[in-house]
């Protein structure tokens, strides 16, 4: 799609025609200045989607394609939002688990140096007091003896009196998930997320053979090849590419249905235009992967006592230290990054949903799409077209 394209898509959106190629032209710009090799902009408001795709997913490769719609990228700590996050808020909408539960009563190996204490919110607030990282890929320990390792690292701090964004938290949850569902994580992700929102392309641990489909990562000079269709995580890596913190490999269209979802307070989005056939099928009600009590509850402050942070369940809110959302995305806005180069932001006030994929980390762990994001994000925001008063 290119600049005239996405201009005719903009209306469809309720997007000003400026607004939407400005956004396209920030990805093009930092495209050229080689920050990343290519990327894709997907743009969501209502039933509406528009995609924009430009650059090389491996420009060093032999025969670089061009970047498309469906390339997959390793979507790195969005695993933490699209698989870990829903899974819990799903055990809570059951009721078979509360964010005051204690993830030790669950995890009992979990259960040691005050430990005990950690909540299930607390993990998913980062507020647990977990490191943000512990080695396991340098280890050369089996893959039960690593997850030993996880369950004995020590707190950095009393839960629930600081806020540390931690992979070692979401690991944790990870698992209580695969506890309490009674099957792998991958397993229960295409079970009770992929298959209900008809995200076919989302998945873990790409098979071989699916190289040409995936943007390739870092370099990895220890092994002398690049990350092509492996999680680029070393931890997750380290455990077999399936972990509550990393190794989701998604498209553009597989986040788009999850963030319409969210949009949407919980239910499951009706199928893509091309798959509607006629007003019946519209009329159908729709089903819900979440409560509208687990997203109104989600995209909420838990941190208002700790200064300088504002996360709700797994999401950064406007504000927060990791907050990616720009200078004009509203007060209620709220997302998530990847290491990789990806990001998910939301803004229901404004109904839109902005997914942005690159692998930046081609080039080496240096270069950064911090302003690349905000750019986006400000030129998206400012193009919303809606009559209204202060």
């Amino acid at each position: 799609m290119g600049y005239e394209a996405a201009a005719t898509g903009a209306s469809a959106l309720g997007l000003s025609p400026e607004g939407v190629i400005a956004a396209c032209r920030a990805v093009d710009r930092e495209i050229a200045a080689g920050v990343t090799p290519g990327a894709v902009l997907a743009i969501v408001r209502g039933d509406e989607e528009l995609v924009y795709a430009a650059g090389a997913a491996d420009p060093d490769g032999n025969g670089p394609a061009p970047v498309h719609a469906g390339t997959l990228y390793d979507c790195a700590s969005l695993t933490k939002v699209t698989v870990t996050l829903p899974l819990v808020l799903g055990l809570i909408d059951e009721g078979r688990l509360t964010l005051d539960t204690p993830a030790a009563s669950l995890l009992p190996e979990f259960a040691s140096g005050g430990k005990e204490e950690v909540t299930v919110g607390q993990l998913l607030t980062h507020t647990s007091g977990l490191p943000p990282l512990v080695n396991l890929y340098s280890s050369h320990l089996t893959r039960e003896e690593m997850w030993q390792t996880v369950y004995r690292t020590p707190l950095q701090a009393k839960p629930g009196t600081r806020m540390a964004y931690s992979d070692v938290g979401y690991m944790i949850l990870g698992r209580i998930a695969e506890e309490m569902l009674g099957v792998p994580l991958n397993e229960a992700a295409r079970a009770k997320i992929f298959g209900p929102l008809g995200m076919d392309g989302a998945l873990f641990c790409p098979p071989a053979g699916r190289e040409a489909d995936i943007a390739p990562t870092e370099y990895d000079a220890s092994a002398g090849v690049r990350l092509h269709g492996v999680v680029h995580d070393e931890n997750a890596r380290a455990l077999g590419g399936v972990s509550g913190h990393a190794g989701l490999f998604a498209a553009a269209g597989d986040l788009v249905r999850y963030a319409r979802m969210w949009l949407g307070c919980g239910l499951v989005p009706a199928p893509a235009a091309g798959a509607r056939h006629g007003a019946a099928r519209e009329e159908t009600p729709r089903p819900r992967l979440l409560s509208r009590a687990a997203v109104l509850a989600s995209v909420r402050s838990f941190t208002e006592s700790i200064p300088g942070a504002s996360r709700g369940l797994g999401w950064a809110l406007k504000g927060d230290p990791l907050d990616a959302s720009g200078d004009w995305m509203g007060p209620r806005s709220f997302g998530h990054t990847g290491f990789t180069g990806t990001s998910l932001w939301l803004d229901p006030e404004r109904d839109l949903a902005v997914v942005l994929l690159t692998n930046r980390v081609y080039y080496g762990r240096g270069k950064t799409v911090k302003a690349l994001r905000a750019c986006v994000h400000n030129a998206l925001a400012a193009a919303v077209m809606t009559k209204q008063r202060f």
